[in-house]
């Protein structure tokens, strides 16, 4: 019984990450679903790398009282609030490299676009340029 408890978990787990992934239009090599469990929640930070400069950011946290409701709110937040929220250009390079790359954030302000570009990196291994607003489509 227990057995099939915990495969009934974790086939709804993949589930929701696949309805995630496909909302948001993202390859399984390109997206992270990084758990941490608390001692009275899940966190989870959704992760998405781009295949260009093979860089990762974070898109969006969100806590459940288990791996199912933290995966069930990020997708609601993928859904529904995701595509409403400011966009925002950043500008940066690697600290030591030539290239300067580009990068899309969704976000409620510029605060919230800088803390997802520096989301588990140091502030002193990339150099950002600009930050840019993007205008309305």
């Amino acid at each position: 019984m227990r057995t099939s408890i915990i495969l009934d978990t974790e086939v709804r787990i993949n589930e929701i990450q696949l309805k995630i992934r496909d909302v948001l239009g993202i390859q399984k090599d390109n997206i992270t679903f990084e758990f941490h469990q608390m001692p009275e929640y899940v966190d989870l930070d959704l992760m998405t790398t781009s295949p260009t400069h093979k860089q990762s950011f974070l898109l969006h946290s969100s806590e459940g009282r288990d791996k199912i409701e933290a995966l069930e709110l990020m997708l609601k937040y993928v859904k529904n609030q995701l595509f409403i929220e400011d966009s925002y250009t950043i500008q940066w390079k690697l600290l030591g490299s030539n290239k300067i790359h580009q990068s899309y954030f969704r976000a409620k302000n510029i605060m919230d676009s800088l803390d997802k570009f520096y989301f588990g990196r140091s502030f002193s291994s990339v150099i950002v340029y600009s930050i840019q607003l993007n205008p309305l489509s």
